[in-house]
């Protein structure tokens, strides 16, 4: 009787541990489909703008200070992006006192691909590239100082600038994207 048992026992242990393993993958799998909500990316640092103002202006040096974060909210992306682009008053002086540009912007869209999230929306912007509602796209790298990222005004003009993260840090957190 004592071996029957075992051998019962036997057979149903395996089906019971199979039967859970599935029940915990499909809830699982069910559970991440259908998140509400998450960060998908972060980040806010000092960065000088490769180049600076360029030939035409004669090299001279722009920082910027930047801050953005973008989470899915609901189904959706939102989020806020702020840049402040500071010059020296003069070519030789260390002091960024000018304000070059101001861009104030939502971000209502995203993209991740591995490491690299594309954060699009519209702006509001003072200085180089003026203009409300202004379409605009942030792409930024993961990582810490030495890293980059590119924002594109697409006003008239289209203005590209290539930004390398002097201090700070911009982090990539999830591949759940949503346009």
């Amino acid at each position: 009787m004592h071996g029957r048992s075992e051998l019962l026992s036997r057979r149903l242990i395996c089906p019971v541990i199979m039967g859970l393993a599935l029940i915990g993958l499909a809830v699982g799998a069910f559970g991440k489909q259908n998140s509400a909500s998450g960060t998908i990316a972060r980040g806010a640092g000092t960065t000088i703008i490769e180049g600076g103002t360029g030939s035409a202006g004669g090299f001279v040096p722009v920082l910027t200070t930047i801050a953005f974060h973008a989470e899915t909210s609901g189904g959706s992306v939102t989020g806020a992006f702020e840049c402040l682009a500071r010059a020296p008053g003069a070519a030789t002086s260390v002091q960024f006192t000018v304000n070059a540009m101001y861009v104030s912007g939502q971000i209502t869209g995203a993209v991740v691909n591995g490491d690299t999230a594309t954060l699009t929306g519209t702006a509001n912007i003072t200085g180089l590239g003026v203009g409300s509602g202004v379409p605009f796209e942030l792409v930024v790298r993961k990582g810490g100082p030495g890293t980059t990222a590119v924002l594109t005004t697409k006003g008239s003009p289209v203005l590209v600038f290539h930004e390398i993260l002097l201090d700070g840090s911009f982090e990539v957190l999830t591949g759940d994207t949503k346009d």
